[in-house]
């Protein structure tokens, strides 16, 4: 035989493979399995590397960027608050006939006393109509009464904006004007604040700066540090950040951090902008201010040392990859390509020889039945001795390869590289978690005093107003009086959305007039005196009110009930894991939105309680790191301080963070090794899922269609459901049933 004709045979070989389909089938989920696993590989030596002391410091800069935040909100909230309560408390005062300046003054005065000063003067001419406190720069509140209005804060042109202004001796005060309508003449009520730090605590190592948009210093706390070289480049950083736009869903402001200092004095800087986001109304996020807070770091961390792991980790996930590749292509591969090739062969009527034989439990199957066909096509009867049942299935195959995958995935994904319980966590986290949950406790405070000194301004108005409510006048001028009172309180519901339902009691407890929801005041109990109480103690959610008598109303309240949304929101900080206000009871009256919470439930765990227990006891909170066998936590308390209209409730903020949520070598290691774990059990599963469903299903349902056939099955017509391998085969066996459906009818005719 001519030494061309093996050439020949090659060559009909190599057009028989290209006609083969080049997408679907068993080749592309392979490869992408062997891709996704050199990814996963080279993703874990990368992903675990060693981890040093700059990790500690990112998990301390993190956290100082947290406390500039609370502090920015904090110093928002108190400057927005003297805002809008000096303009609401101007609107109160409208009506035909102008309110004498004096009573005006006397009335705020004794409700609120967050002004150093307060004047009433006329606008056009600047005469100083009456005044109380300290002077107020007049030719500052003229310059800037008639001054656009910051675009975000809603206000029109004309409107009142606050502004900064710097007193002879270095103060800085924020004037706040509103505008004062009734009678013929326009005037202005005018009140200057002083421009504090925000409510933080404070020590020996931590600073807090209150910085303008120049990077000036306005307030300072702690240790005098605005002069290093460090805190210069802070006040910049942040006062170059207060004009950026926040990110959606953030801080309502730019924030950051960096590090000063040099390598054995370090110190942590945060800083956060007190700005809003886009569309929010703040008369203070105009102002361009910023807090920057600093604290030195005096620990050094431990190395945690990694790459090793993980480069051996990679290595043996290489050779595993090899490995079930090869015995992929080996078993489910090959023989499919063999038995297209076979299948078509015969399809073709080369019968000449017969047919290879195969391993595992399908391809023998479907070879067995096409070497019985191509004896049926060669006259001969058929049978079902080609049924093969030996060997191991595809399905198991795939399996086994899985369970290899898996058997390096799962231990990096639940065993290997766990922290425990056992992390060196920096004492300045522990600390700066009291020291947040401290904040949050004094934010909650003020907002409830607050709430409180808008309610006692209404009844100020209502006692002014109020007429006679002996039971004797009930005439048209008591019925006036009524209807002007809640008017007001529908006025005080819809300004303060901190409030669910306001109300007027008289001294026996019965409800004379509201707005709003039903009122929770307990039914025949006269009201409280007045302060923020506590009117239930069970039930689906808390019930909080503040009370205020009426002057010279014999007996009657205005009552403003909180909303529980409004206390929740107040909790409610991120980067501080789980916050809880409890009561004196330890009950749970609001939690943070992330997690919920049960009205009046106590709190998830013994040491808890007992750090609220001692923080009733310590002025500035108290703090602990709680270790148990399944990790450690952080854990703060800190309860109300300063008196005021909630000072006999005895209330509490406690947090609790897991300390694996902080971003310490220990954990962003083992979160890593879990990624790794992770990525490497979705790659097995996907791809050999999608190989299970494309080839190996196709795979058995084709041996039993092969099988059929060879049994004598000439009447089931064969289709194809894929253009892949097995769909190549089903249309080569449906070519051979045709041909075996026209031989046996002439024997039929015959017979």
């Amino acid at each position: 035989m001519p030494l061309s004709a093996p050439r020949g045979a090659r060559r009909r070989k190599l057009r028989r493979r290209a006609d083969m389909p080049l997408l679907g089938g068993a080749r592309p989920p392979i490869a992408a399995l062997l891709a996704l696993l050199l990814l996963v590989a080279g993703a874990t030596a990368l992903v675990l590397g060693d981890h040093d002391r700059s990790a500690v410091d990112k998990a301390v800069l993190s956290s100082q960027q947290r406390v500039a935040e609370d502090g920015a909100l904090a110093l928002r909230a108190s400057l927005d608050e003297s805002v809008t309560d000096l303009q609401r408390a101007a609107a109160l005062f409208a009506g035909p006939e102008a309110v004498p300046a004096d009573t005006v003054l006397d009335k705020l005065g004794k409700v609120y006393n967050k002004w150093r000063g307060l004047a009433v003067i006329d606008p056009a001419s600047g005469t100083l109509l009456a005044a109380r406190g300290e002077t107020i720069p007049l030719a500052d509140t003229l310059a800037g009464k008639t001054g656009k209005a910051d675009q975000g804060s809603g206000k029109k042109d004309g409107a009142p904006v606050p502004r900064l202004v710097k007193l002879p001796s270095g103060d800085t005060r924020m004037l706040v004007t509103a505008a004062l309508r009734g009678g013929d003449k326009p005037r202005l009520l005018v009140a200057s604040g002083t421009l504090n730090v925000p409510g933080i605590s404070t020590g020996e190592n931590r600073s807090l700066l209150v910085v303008d948009s120049a990077g000036t210093v306005l307030a300072k706390d702690g240790p005098s540090v605005s002069r290093t070289a460090w805190a210069k480049r802070a006040a910049k950083t942040a006062a170059a950040a207060s004009g950026r736009t926040p990110e959606p869903g953030g801080h309502p402001g730019a924030s950051g951090n960096l590090m000063g200092g040099t390598d054995k004095h370090r110190t942590a800087v945060g800083y956060a902008a007190a700005g809003r986001a886009p569309g929010e109304s703040s008369p203070a996020g105009g102002l361009g201010l910023s807090v920057v807070t600093s604290v030195k770091v005096t620990e050094d961390a431990k190395a945690v040392r990694t790459q090793a792991f993980g480069l051996v980790a990679a290595a043996v996930l290489l050779l595993l990859a090899v490995l079930v590749t090869w015995i992929l292509v080996r078993t489910v591969q090959r023989p499919l390509i063999h038995l297209y090739l076979e299948s078509r062969r015969l399809g073709r009527g080369e019968l000449d020889r017969p047919v290879r034989s195969f391993r595992g439990r399908e391809p023998a199957r479907v070879g067995a039945a096409l070497e019985s066909l191509r004896g049926q096509l060669l006259g001969g009867r058929p049978t079902r001795t080609g049924r093969a049942r030996g060997g191991i299935s595809t399905r198991t195959t795939v399996i086994v390869c899985g369970v290899v995958l898996l058997a390096w995935a799962a231990p990096l994904l639940l065993l290997l590289n766990r922290a425990g319980s056992g992390v060196t966590v920096p004492k300045q986290l522990v600390e700066d978690q009291r020291r947040r949950t401290d904040t949050a406790a004094d934010r909650v405070r003020k907002a409830l005093n607050e709430g409180w000194a808008d309610v006692a301004s209404v009844a100020q108005i209502v006692g002014a107003g109020g007429g006679k409510d002996d039971g004797k006048e009930v005439g048209k001028e008591q019925a006036d009086t009524s209807s002007a009172t809640k008017a007001v309180l529908q006025t005080t519901l819809r300004e303060h959305p901190r409030y669910r339902s306001v109300y007027v009691l008289d001294a026996d407890g019965k409800i004379l007039t509201r707005a709003g929801a039903a009122p929770r005041h307990p039914a025949g109990r006269k009201p409280y005196a007045d302060s923020v109480a506590q009117l239930n103690t069970s039930g689906k959610e808390p019930a909080v009110a503040a009370y205020a008598a009426v002057p010279g109303g014999k007996g009657r309240t205005v009552v403003g009930e909180y909303d529980p949304q409004f206390l929740i929101s107040m909790v409610t900080r991120p980067g501080l894991g789980q916050v809880w206000l409890v009561d004196d009871k330890h009950r749970v009256l609001a939690a943070d939105r992330q997690h919920g919470f049960r009205a009046f439930s106590r709190l998830p765990g013994g040491h808890l309680d007992d750090l609220a227990t001692k923080a009733r006891k310590d002025t500035n909170g108290t703090s602990l790191l709680h270790r148990t066998s399944g990790g450690s936590s952080l854990a703060a308390a800190a309860a109300f301080t300063g008196g005021g209209a909630v000072r006999d409730l005895g209330w509490q903020v406690v947090s609790e963070q897991p300390a694996s949520w902080l971003e310490l070598p220990e954990y962003t290691a083992q979160r890593h090794t879990m990624l790794a774990g992770l990525l490497g059990v979705t790659a097995a599963v996907a791809c050999l899922g999608w190989l299970h469903i494309i080839v190996v299903r196709p795979l058995r349902t084709l041996a039993d269609q092969a099988e059929a056939l060879a049994g004598g099955d000439r009447r089931t017509v064969l289709f194809p459901q894929h253009h892949d391998e097995a769909g190549a085969v089903v249309r080569n066996l449906e070519l051979i049933r045709q041909q075996l459906r026209t031989a046996e009818r002439p024997t039929a005719g015959r017979n």
